[in-house]
């Protein structure tokens, strides 16, 4: 099939089967290297991207479902100047060890703040249940995305007491 998905703002003019993830043709054919390729079944969240504002896994949605879409991806959220809430949450909490889970868990993070600003412990926690991390930064992404929902409903404070940054 030929078609024209829309990621990152950006119209891309794509030609594959119907039924091909949407993850081969953001990192094959667009050169998005946001999106890792994990499972392939949906189960880690690595592949995650926002399909019209809703967190998904790339590596399940089939090109045809995403047809007159919008798609955003890791680097469609924002830029190295003016990053995203959440990536800006990542960078002052150290939360990336090896990086590979660090796109699922930002784009579930943003999927939930753009729904929920003031989030609470419970909804960041559901909200993360389907991506894992290997390396064991469970603790520092959790404090990375209360601090996004700090940075999101604007109320940027200092960490509480006994949250340093080496946890």
């Amino acid at each position: 099939m030929d078609a024209e998905i829309t990621v990152n703002g950006s119209g891309n003019r794509v030609t594959a089967r119907g039924d091909t993830p949407i993850l081969y043709l953001l990192r094959n054919d667009i050169g998005l290297n946001g999106p890792q390729f994990g499972c392939g079944l949906g189960q880690c969240g690595a592949c995650m991207v926002l399909l019209d504002d809703e967190a998904v896994s790339s590596c399940t949605i089939p090109v045809s479902r995403a047809v007159g879409r919008k798609i955003t991806t890791l680097e469609g959220l924002g830029t190295a100047d003016h990053p995203h809430p959440v990536q800006q949450a990542f960078l002052e909490e150290q939360a990336a060890q090896c990086g590979y889970c660090t796109n699922g868990m930002i784009i579930s993070i943003a999927a939930l703040l753009a729904a929920r600003p003031n989030a609470d412990e419970r909804e960041i926690r559901e909200a993360l249940d389907a991506n894992l991390c290997r390396c064991g930064t469970h603790l520092r992404i959790l404090r990375a995305a209360r601090r996004a929902a700090e940075l999101t409903a604007g109320r940027a404070a200092e960490p509480a007491a006994g949250e340093g940054k080496n946890e």
